[in-house]
């Protein structure tokens, strides 16, 4: 199994993205009251195949016992532990729009380790507002708030045009991960991780495939080409082979 530099395990991106729903899938399930799970059924409790589902938990060193399967508590844990939960991580929220304030009111993020520490906006309406129970400051603060050695995410809210300033003031404060809104690439050191959410381009990939499955249903039934009509040549061909035979 391939290490990094750092000498952590080095796990495909593709099995990163899905390492959260089977943590997910695995809390609904220990919730339940279940101690052990096969792969079979935790892979359909994801939407995805169990020879997928076995080839992602073997990046993390976990294969089951054969014939038990997985120890639900014991692989909650070693996920969680793989995507950095068992650390408190410490969010600040830019751009409090509508989007900014849905974001900076959902509850799912203390559940999983993240606290909001911090919403910013340039806007003078906004600055001042109370939010979710923290008031709103001026970008030009977001250094006083991000303390050092603490790891913090920076959630870009913002309108597409200031998407890059704002991601370099982010930078230069600090902040190494970003999840970013903003329907555009943004330009970043190396060390600087992006994960961007483009809810439009999600709208159209669904259009595309809810289009193909309308066609594919609207499409007519093939019609089987008809079967040749005997002609006087033919048959008098079949009975040459047969006076041959």
């Amino acid at each position: 199994m391939d290490e990094d530099e750092v000498g952590t395990v080095d796990v495909p991106e593709a099995t990163v993205a899905r390492l959260p729903q089977y943590l997910r899938a695995l809390s609904t399930l220990a919730e339940a009251g279940l101690r052990t799970v096969s792969s079979e059924a935790l892979a359909e409790a994801v939407g995805v195949g169990s020879a997928k589902l076995r080839k992602d938990l073997s990046h993390l060193g976990s294969y089951g016992t054969r014939g038990v399967g997985y120890d639900v508590e014991q692989l909650h844990a070693q996920i969680a532990d793989h995507l950095g939960q068992t650390t408190s991580w410490n969010v600040v929220i830019v751009g409090i729009g509508n989007l900014g304030h849905a974001l900076a009111g959902y509850g799912g993020f203390a559940s999983r380790g993240f606290r909001v520490v911090g919403l910013f906006d340039d806007g003078p309406h906004v600055v001042g507002e109370v939010v979710s129970g923290l008031a709103v400051r001026p970008l030009d603060e977001l250094p006083s708030v991000l303390r050092a050695g603490e790891p913090t995410i920076g959630v870009l809210a913002v309108p597409v045009e200031h998407a890059q300033v704002v991601c370099d003031r982010l930078v230069a404060a600090g902040v190494t991960s970003v999840l970013n809104f903003a329907p555009t690439v943004l330009r970043v050191p190396a060390d600087v991780d992006v994960r961007k959410v483009d809810l439009a381009s999600e709208l159209q990939i669904l259009a595309f495939h809810a289009q193909r499955r309308a066609a594919r249903f609207a499409a007519p039934a093939a019609t089987p080409a008809p079967s040749p009509v005997p002609t006087l040549e033919m048959t008098l061909a079949g009975e040459r082979v047969g006076e041959v035979v």
